[in-house]
């Protein structure tokens, strides 16, 4: 059963429409409509001021993430992170087609926003103290936990504990392949670049297990579900944020802001349904942490 945080259906459905197309777009993703907005709604010299007046902002996202972050036919991405994108960048009077998706992965998400390379990085991105030393986060948008699969005729793993020995497949930079170093020292990590690059060894058997947050690996399972099969229960907690520039308070309390609305509008549910929400229930949306 699904469970949100909006007391009628009927209420939701109408305020999303005012702020989502809800016929999604060629790539079957919702749409958000680009306010009318400009430079000068935003206080002078904000990131906000600077992206509006460009009229173009780009954001850094995963390329193959299922349900979140995946690479669609036209070439872009597609997926809930990238909806949080279009509905931030629309906040700003940006559309869609003026944003620029630069595909990021886990180990170079810090450095590409603090070169500048993106405005901001919404991309499957744990919040945690060791980032926030180097970046700054808005939200979280998402609680997500860390799980395990496996294949789908495995019988000897059902949970972390079961991992000792055993061949375990993560990604470089995240957080699940340190909470496994740091917690599960008998498991031997197998560390790649991306998560899809676990699927083959994980199907052909070179390894035995994938970890990695739950939404991640439900995508994943609903590809290939005779392959591939979740086991055990989640053992973390993972707060999805907005990854942007240290100390810039005004951009971040401004996507906070931006999050909040969309809670209430009815857009975040709308997103969530077009995308995440193919396989997965609604979660009630998370209370972002104004630190």
């Amino acid at each position: 059963m699904r469970t949100t945080r909006f007391a009628a259906a009927a209420a939701v459905a109408a305020s999303a429409a005012l702020v989502l197309a809800a016929c999604g777009d060629d790539d079957g993703g919702a749409t958000a409509e680009p306010e009318d907005v400009d430079a000068a709604d935003f206080e002078e010299g904000t990131t906000m001021a600077e992206l509006a007046e460009a009229g173009s902002i780009t954001i850094g996202t995963k390329f193959d993430q299922p349900l979140f972050g995946l690479r669609g036919p036209s070439g872009d991405p597609e997926g809930f992170d990238v909806e949080i994108g279009k509905i931030i960048a629309a906040k700003l009077g940006i559309a869609e087609d003026d944003i620029e998706w630069v595909e990021t992965q886990s180990a170079n998400r810090e450095p590409y926003i603090q070169d500048g390379r993106v405005d901001i990085v919404v991309a499957t991105y744990t919040i945690n103290d060791d980032r926030k030393e180097v970046v700054d986060f808005a939200g979280p948008y998402y609680e997500a936990g860390q799980m395990i699969m496996v294949r789908a005729d495995e019988e000897e793993i059902e949970g972390p504990d079961d991992l000792a020995g055993k061949s375990v497949c993560s990604v470089e930079g995240s957080t699940p392949a340190e909470n496994i170093r740091t917690n599960y020292p008998d498991a031997n990590l197998e560390l790649f670049g991306a998560y899809s690059d676990c699927l083959e060894p994980l199907r052909q058997g070179q390894v035995d297990a994938l970890t990695t947050d739950n939404v991640i690996l439900a995508g994943y399972v609903s590809e290939s579900p005779d392959d591939f099969k979740l086991v055990g229960e989640q053992f973390t907690e993972e707060p999805y944020g907005i990854g942007l520039q240290k100390d810039d308070d005004a951009f971040r309390d401004w996507i906070n802001d931006v999050l909040e609305e969309s809670y209430d509008d009815g857009s975040w549910e709308a997103a969530w349904e077009a995308t995440a929400g193919e396989v997965l229930d609604t979660p009630e949306p998370p209370a972002v942490d104004r630190y």
